[in-house]
């Protein structure tokens, strides 16, 4: 069975709402290789007290062990707020095959950025699940003010 982008998008959506009810800045990633979650992550940064805690590094971490090697070209990131530099400039390095995210983020976002931070062969879709995904940041920073 084949699933589509918005079937693991929901699930890193899955994760961005245990990082809501960590008081953690809601933000989820799985990563898939062959139709096949291997790694589930969402945002640590406030119980790590680490702000490299995001969960695009946490994915990326957990997805190199489950296949053993550092490399990450056959697998594709959900994660539900464009990646920020920092994690970009990570999956360069990952050369994961494929970012889908959900939400835009135009302030923080690496597609902000006038030069590709992203892996030449890395293909990019965003706004899967965009409104879900926008919603759930909204009410976090909301409850915030």
């Amino acid at each position: 069975m084949i699933f589509s982008d918005e079937y693991f998008m929901q699930k890193a959506l899955e994760e961005a709402k245990t990082a809501f009810d960590k008081d953690e800045v809601p933000v989820g990633a799985v990563i898939v290789s062959m139709n096949k979650v291997i790694a589930r992550a969402h945002n640590l940064t406030e119980t790590l007290n680490d702000v490299t805690a995001h969960a695009e590094m946490q994915a990326y971490t957990a997805a190199a062990d489950a296949i053993g090697g550092k490399y990450l070209k056959d697998c594709i990131l959900y994660v539900t707020l464009e990646p920020c530099v920092m994690c970009a400039g990570a999956s360069y390095w990952t050369q994961i095959g494929r970012v889908v995210y959900g939400a835009s983020d135009v302030k923080r976002g690496f597609s902000s950025q006038t030069t590709n931070i992203l892996h030449p062969k890395t293909e990019v879709i965003g706004g899967i699940l965009e409104n879900d995904c926008a919603q759930l940041l909204k009410e976090f920073f909301a409850k915030k003010r």
